[in-house]
């Protein structure tokens, strides 16, 4: 059952692409196979189209500076304030457990 729904695909595909071929007004390719195109043709349509300008320079973004750090007001902590907040601490473990 899967090999004829593959098999079936595969036809499908080929007759899409021949229609689109088609209508899109290359008989010549669809009837012939001809997809190799003179020199004649390209040097034709090379001409026509405009020439595409450069793509522009990538913008220079300045770097942005380093994030101060502003301590406003800050004292450094002493040694006995650190003993009495763990005294504190342990306290409080105590008083849980």
């Amino acid at each position: 059952m899967m090999l004829e729904i593959g098999i079936f695909s595969v036809i499908l595909l080929a007759a899409g692409y021949w229609a689109t071929m088609f209508v899109m007004g290359r008989r010549d390719d669809v009837l012939h196979g001809k997809f190799v195109h003179s020199d004649d043709e390209a040097e034709s349509t090379a001409a026509a189209a405009p020439a595409l300008p450069p793509f522009p320079a990538r913008p220079v973004f300045p770097k942005r500076p380093a994030p101060r750090v502003v301590a406003s007001g800050a004292q450094p902590v002493s040694s006995d304030a650190l003993q009495s907040l763990l005294a504190a601490l342990q306290q409080d473990l105590k008083d849980v457990a």
